[in-house]
């Protein structure tokens, strides 16, 4: 018989981290050069690129908490969410190559191209990481196992970040010799393989050990309702949100600011090593997620967290664009700073499922994570379409000399904007109410009435 706080073994943790590895093949070439994809590669114009960006949420607002509701009502031998991790591996490889492949259409077909290929690529990724995240919520019941499980989860995403970010510009330019359509086509085939392979392995390691009260039935009036009178996944909802906006907006203006704004013909190594030197740093921070939020609780380490982040980013408003050496520094102490935090919001989010569970004696895990994965993708799209708003307000004109205007549009992208986004994001936390004493309250509760109905876990 399972306990809801037995322990993860290492193997199992690196293992489910794995599958974050697969999916930020995708997903951190979609926040680094998606935007610059559409712009410079692919042929459309910022303004076109961040309308799509934008249109498409229209549609993930529909479909993501269906994928909550499908995800929660799956029941298979190996679970409700671990199947998910494999049925999509394959789609999601390929829709992620599918998107940075160039057709030779005209303008309107390649539009018609770029939104279809983008709706079908958000579409599987719901499916695949709402459940995948989802899934961490039910491998234990542990306070500490979840956050400890969150870190592997972020650094082995940590290191394909640092792939993405250190070879991703060098792979599209060797493969392509001077054709960037070609070069991004072939990296991508790269990256999807990789990533299936590896989202394999992670549905192969994983456990689900919670179960919900199979006596227990609700209707989806009372699921969302329970969502709407639940006060911490209002306020993780809107700090998520908030957050992905600000880090795809920062994000995709990173390459930008290296190619215009500091004039350097090795701009593309200089991008490499910033990013790889920031997400370094990231990941050392990440390693003192589990301490602090153990000795402070996590409410309070992300919103120290999350307004380091703030300071750090807007300091970015003085450098002119000889001081290399200034930036790298900026940035690794912001990257180090926002570390603390990235464990966290999967591990809170863990921590409203059971709070939910503990008040409404209903649980619906999946629903739960089916909205923040919208926030997720909604603040990705809005993120990415303001960066290609104001760049085209700013008068950015793809492949030429930035005018004053044009930089100074790059530069606040890249600092003060994304600053007054963070410390918004920590607004939104002084309303999540899940105390450190509560968490703790909530879990002894829950570990309780699971010993009534704690079903033998298939293997």
């Amino acid at each position: 018989m399972s306990t809801t706080a037995e322990k993860l073994p290492i193997k199992e943790k690196v293992g489910y981290a794995l599958g974050d590895t697969a999916a930020n093949f995708i997903f951190q070439t979609m926040v680094m050069f998606q935007l610059a994809f559409y712009t410079d590669t692919f042929g459309i114009t910022a303004a076109a690129a961040g309308t799509l960006l934008v249109v498409v949420r229209f549609w993930d607002a529909i479909f993501d908490p269906i994928m909550g509701v499908v995800a929660d009502r799956t029941n298979t031998k190996w679970g409700k969410f671990r199947p998910w991790v494999l049925w999509t591996a394959v789609p999601f490889g390929v829709m992620g190559f599918l998107a940075f492949v160039t057709p030779d259409f005209g303008p309107g077909g390649k539009l018609v191209y770029a939104y279809v290929t983008y709706i079908v690529l958000m579409m599987v990724y719901s499916a695949n990481n709402l459940p995948y995240s989802a899934l961490s919520g039910v491998m234990t019941g542990d306070l500490t196992e979840r956050t400890s499980l969150s870190q592997y989860r972020f650094v082995c995403a940590m290191i394909a970040q640092l792939v993405i970010q250190g070879l991703a510009l060098k792979m599209v330019s060797y493969f392509g010799q001077g054709n960037s359509a070609v070069g991004y086509r072939t990296t991508m085939a790269i990256f999807s393989s990789l990533a299936i392979v590896l989202f394999f392995i992670a549905f192969a390691s994983s456990k689900e050990r919670i179960h919900p009260d199979p006596e227990v039935k609700a209707t989806l009036r009372e699921h969302f309702g329970d969502l709407r009178r639940n006060g911490p996944w209002l306020a993780m909802f809107a700090t998520t949100f908030i957050l992905f906006i600000t880090l795809s907006m920062r994000g995709s203006v990173v390459f930008y600011y290296f190619r215009y704004y500091l004039h350097a013909d090795n701009y593309e190594n200089l991008f490499g090593i910033f990013n790889v030197l920031g997400t370094s740093s990231t990941i050392v921070g990440i390693f003192f997620s589990k301490v602090l939020a153990k000795r402070f609780g996590k409410k309070n380490v992300f919103m120290g967290g999350l307004g380091g982040t703030a300071l750090f980013t807007a300091v970015f408003i003085f450098f002119p664009p000889t001081a290399v050496t200034l930036m790298f520094a900026a940035e690794m102490a912001r990257q180090f700073v926002y570390g603390f935090t990235i464990p966290l919001l999967w591990a809170m989010m863990a921590d409203v499922a059971d709070y939910s569970e503990w008040k409404n004696r209903r649980r619906a895990t999946g629903i739960i994570f089916s909205a923040i994965v919208f926030a997720l993708k909604a603040g990705l799209g809005f993120g990415g379409a303001i960066t290609g708003f104001v760049l085209s307000l700013y008068g950015y004109v793809p492949n030429a000399v930035q005018t004053d205007t044009a930089l100074s549009g790059i530069v606040m992208t890249m600092s003060i904007f994304p600053a007054v986004s963070f410390a918004l994001c920590v607004v939104c936390l002084f309303f999540y109410s899940i105390s450190k004493e509560a968490e703790i309250r909530i879990t002894s509760e829950l570990a309780e009435r699971r010993k009534a109905f704690a079903p033998q876990v298939a293997s």
